[in-house]
């Protein structure tokens, strides 16, 4: 356990963690988005990357509304798997020359970040569901469903343009 996180007993400690964990990695991905949008030259990348920089935002406010549901103070817990797929991507960013292969570069970041994403919501469904706190899967499944759908869409991105002029 970190120095300031609450050792964790129980399933329900292990779920609050997780809120925690998933609600900073949110609020990193609302700090990284706007320098990605910045970096990418594909009018579309950079189109869906401002979409997706909104639907973050109200993704917070429905985590938000979740901790609030369970009687819980909003709060993150730092996410090393979060901070380093960001910090792998900012390297990158600053490592890549051509704007057409840095567009792909900065998909695959996306995407890492993406199926981190699903990977958690679709753990704290599982066990909002086991623990009965059914009044929070709803909001847990609204995100997990546009995570979801932001992945096909930059899988999408990447192979009808971005990865053919980057490969060109």
């Amino acid at each position: 356990m970190g120095l300031f996180s609450k050792p964790i007993k129980t399933l329900d400690d292990l779920f609050s963690h997780m809120l925690q964990d998933i609600y900073y990695a949110e609020q990193q991905i609302t700090k990284a988005l706007p320098k990605m949008i910045e970096k990418a030259s594909s009018p579309q990348l950079k189109q869906g990357f401002e979409r997706h920089l909104r639907e973050t935002e109200g993704q917070i406010q429905r985590l938000d509304q979740v901790f609030s549901l369970l009687g819980k103070p909003a709060k993150g817990v730092d996410c090393a798997a979060i901070d380093g797929i960001i910090s792998e991507t900012k390297e990158i960013m600053g490592d890549v020359d051509d704007p057409e292969v840095l567009d792909a570069a900065l998909i695959a970041g996306a995407q890492a970040v993406e199926h981190y994403e699903i990977t958690r919501y679709g753990t704290l469904i599982a066990f909002a569901k086991q623990l009965g706190h059914h009044n929070v899967v709803g909001h847990l499944q609204q995100t997990l469903d546009e995570e979801r759908t932001t992945d096909t869409l930059l899988t999408g991105l990447a192979e009808s343009s971005v990865n053919r002029s980057a490969a060109a």
